[in-house]
């Protein structure tokens, strides 16, 4: 019962240090693992060797991917390439059915690319699209927002899902593997949502100096900006399904696969790739001042954030709280839902996706088996449902509730209205998905 207690404690800690005090998740992170474990009574001698097991275990696993994958989506920003891919897609589904063709446009930027970002990336587009059709800034922009926070929660090598894998050990091709189908098929009630409610809430679309101009002239082809992203998911599901079906294998064909399908070196090769999207290449983009140097800034920040709850869940682990939840929990049989609305509690107490990813992995890795998470599908499918609960509930207290109603024309009023009850069906209908294919395969 104390150790229950006092992870309820960490937990309203973190939230208030990051919510409303406003301290970095990395401080705050570290200094509850810290506290957390004096007060649990963990033997000194334990503590410091835990916290630098569990620091440097995590980002041993893990690091290294998330900073090629905000490498990968720096690239595919900033040349233009996201905005090539709009623009085919657009092209596809055509600018009548605009509310399917942003929750599209948002599914697949979102894969390599902040949520954020992508929102200002392509909030020119569908500004004039939504100018042209006719139709509410408020039912295109909500449409454009959870298609991109569909892929941002659930599908690496978006940050969060990565950061979430490492820390559970889960097979990296399944979570990408089982988040890119159920991202898909929420893909529906998102449509919907903003086609039939967001949208009758009309706001209306001002364009002043803004034209598809804002995008670099010399942008790539679609083909070219859709391999950086395609190569690297293929490899890693490839070679995940092929161990998953044959094991350790000396063939010297299956074992290039399982070295190319290592996502260190899929998104490597990706990156490669993302490279050869500017028209012409320079190697500013390579210095600290350019490209680069900007995307490893905010990898960095992503990277303390995952080592700190690599420290919380090795703490967590060391106090011996698995048992003590596995007593607690009996035969009840909620599996699936405990990692969907531990995030979803966290998501929505304190804004960040990222974070509430991070933390909710940290929480329940040492309590996998516990919880009934033990083959390598019901791992994936719990980053999955994860990430569903981290897309629950989005408000002031979240970047990207701003970002939306800021460049959409909605106040706070409408933004409440509209825009959150979004992430709350997005997340809740993934959720469902994912119980769904739990208890189908299972």
């Amino acid at each position: 019962m104390k150790l229950i207690l006092l992870l309820i404690v960490a937990i309203v800690l973190i939230i208030l240090c990051t919510a409303k005090w406003k301290i970095h998740p990395f401080l705050a992170l570290f200094g509850v693992s810290l506290g957390y474990g004096l007060a649990a009574g963990v033997p000194l001698d334990q503590l410091l060797p835990a916290i630098n097991a569990g620091f440097g275990g995590t980002l041993e696993k893990i690091g290294l991917v998330i900073l090629l994958g905000v490498l990968l989506g720096a690239f595919l920003e900033h040349s233009g390439g996201a905005y090539s891919l709009a623009h085919k897609l657009l092209s596809w589904i055509g600018p009548k059915r605009l509310h399917g063709a942003m929750v599209a446009i948002g599914y697949l930027i979102s894969i390599p690319v902040f949520a954020d970002s992508g929102f200002i990336i392509m909030h020119s587009l569908n500004k004039s699209l939504t100018k042209q059709a006719g139709f509410s800034m408020a039912g295109t922009g909500t449409a454009l927002m959870l298609g991109l926070m569909l892929t941002h929660t659930m599908v690496p090598p978006t940050p969060g899902p990565i950061a979430a894998a490492g820390i559970i050990n889960a097979d990296l091709g399944l979570v990408i593997l089982w988040g890119l189908i159920v991202s898909f098929i929420v893909m529906i009630p998102a449509i919907l949502y903003s086609r039939y409610y967001a949208e009758r809430t009309y706001i209306a679309p001002h364009l002043e100096t803004e034209s598809d101009e804002e995008a670099p002239a010399d942008r790539p082809g679609a083909l070219h900006a859709f391999l950086p992203i395609l190569i690297p998911i293929v490899l890693i599901i490839a070679s995940s399904v092929i161990h998953q079906a044959r094991g350790e294998s000396v063939q010297p064909g299956i074992q290039i696969l399982y070295f190319l399908g290592n996502p260190l070196m899929a998104l490597f090769i990706g990156l490669l790739l993302a490279m050869t999207l500017p028209r012409k290449f320079d190697l500013d983009m390579l210095s600290t001042t350019g490209w680069t140097g900007k995307a490893l800034i905010n990898a960095s920040i992503i990277i303390l954030v995952t080592g700190a709850g690599g420290i919380f869940g090795k703490i967590l682990e060391v106090s011996g709280i698995a048992g003590v939840v596995k007593e607690g929990l009996g035969g009840m049989q909620i599996g699936i839902w405990v990692p969907f609305f531990i995030a979803a509690a966290l998501k929505t107490a304190q804004g960040s996706s990222t974070v509430a990813l991070v933390t909710t992995a940290s929480m329940i890795a040492p309590i996998m088996s516990t919880l009934g998470f033990e083959t390598e599908l019901q791992k994936a499918l719990a980053v999955v449902a994860i990430g569903a609960g981290s897309a629950v509930f989005s408000h002031a207290n979240d970047s990207g509730f701003w970002v939306v109603t800021q460049f959409t024309g909605m106040d706070v009023k409408t933004g409440y209205k509209v825009y959150s009850p979004g992430t709350f069906i997005l997340g809740f209908a993934a959720a469902i998905v994912v119980f769904i294919f739990y208890q189908a395969f299972t």
